[in-house]
């Protein structure tokens, strides 16, 4: 084929879908450009979420399928992601295994009780977790159908590290004790609530695999809690189950927050790729990961409160160091905050989606 006909091939292909990017991405394949979605994107920075939630609580909007499916599609509506991810919460495998959560008037999780004693943990149930999540197929259902082949759907769980942080806690708390003192001083009782979770998670992830969903994340957004030889044994091996479990059905992905320097602790769990939060140079960590390995990640979140020309540039320097690198799927290092002005998010997802 000489070089005109070459050329004219590649003018001639179909272009990519955002799903069909985002899943390639997922499998570090080449790709036209990054794809983008953000953590949170559904929720209190858009003005249609906020008319939702002035008419509705949280958990209702979490609970009730139509109403999640449409939060859900909010911010593919307004911005055109490459991904949609379920609104939801980490905390409905707590709700699955017996213990519901609400929301403090003042900000912040409460559990309908904190795990306190061995028979609180054994009093958990992994058997009726899908009946009292029933509602979360049902939404993803939803979802599927309004998305479409065009834009990827993504599922997701709280780690099992993360999540017993607020179970035996109680729910937020301004420092968490509880499941570092109980997988220091009482190792079996950690294990014993840590298997429990294990199989919870697992159950709940695949449960939105059954239901469409083209990849999956694990938030371990206290995995930074653990002491670098902690990491390992509390978090990370729990991890490693789970994704062991699901076999490959569906691309991984691990947020894992304030976790420098486990790179290869994250790699060994399994995972296809890992979440980096905004503290650390993205082309860096991906230097010391494996090809087959890739990057979510990592523009400062605190940047969506400035302005679209300060977004603009951090995202297109993220980019510029980035590029040619496989793998690589844009997203901030944390979640969007509630103060978020919509353009720069604009200005973020038009940075992205203008780079070659």
């Amino acid at each position: 084929m000489t070089a005109i006909a070459t050329d004219q091939a590649k003018s001639e292909a179909p272009a990519l879908t955002n799903r069909q990017r985002f899943l390639d991405a997922c499998r570090c394949r080449a790709v036209d450009r990054p794809p983008v979605w953000l953590m949170r994107q559904a929720g209190r920075a858009l003005p249609e979420y906020r008319k939702l939630k002035s008419k509705h609580t949280f958990l209702t909007l979490v609970r009730t399928p139509e109403l999640a499916a449409e939060v859900t599609l909010q911010p593919i509506q307004r911005f055109d992601f490459d991904a949609a991810i379920l609104f939801s919460d980490i905390l409905v495998a707590a709700e699955g295994l017996g213990q519901g959560y609400q929301f403090r008037d003042g900000g912040g999780i409460e559990m309908d009780f904190a795990l306190r004693t061995t028979d609180d943990i054994k009093q958990l149930s992994v058997s009726a977790l899908p009946e009292r999540l029933a509602y979360i197929p049902r939404a993803l259902e939803l979802v599927k159908a309004s998305l479409g082949d065009r834009t990827a759907l993504i599922g997701f769980a709280g780690s099992p590290w993360t999540l017993a942080n607020f179970m035996l806690e109680g729910g937020s708390a301004d420092e968490f004790t509880q499941a570092k003192k109980l997988f220091y001083s009482e190792p079996e009782i950690f294990s014993m609530l840590m298997k429990k979770l294990t199989v919870a998670v697992t159950r709940l992830l695949q449960m939105q695999i059954l239901a469409g969903v083209d990849a999956v994340q694990i938030f371990d957004s206290l995995g930074g809690l653990l002491s670098g030889n902690a990491f390992a044994d509390a978090s990370a091996r729990w991890i490693k189950q789970i994704i062991s479990a699901l076999k490959r059905t569906v691309p991984v992905i691990v947020f894992s927050k304030d976790v420098h320097g486990h790179w290869h602790t994250l790699v060994d769990t399994g995972a296809n790729l890992l979440g980096i939060d905004w503290t650390v140079r993205l082309a860096d960590v991906r230097a010391q990961l494996p090809e087959h390995v890739g990057v979510q990640g990592n523009l400062d979140p605190a940047l969506l409160l400035t302005k679209p020309e300060i977004v603009a540039a951090e995202t297109g320097r993220i980019l510029t160091e980035m590029r040619g690198a496989r793998g690589h799927i844009f997203n901030l290092g944390h979640g969007v905050p509630p103060g978020a002005k919509l353009e720069n998010i604009t200005a973020l997802v038009e940075t992205v989606r203008n780079f070659r």
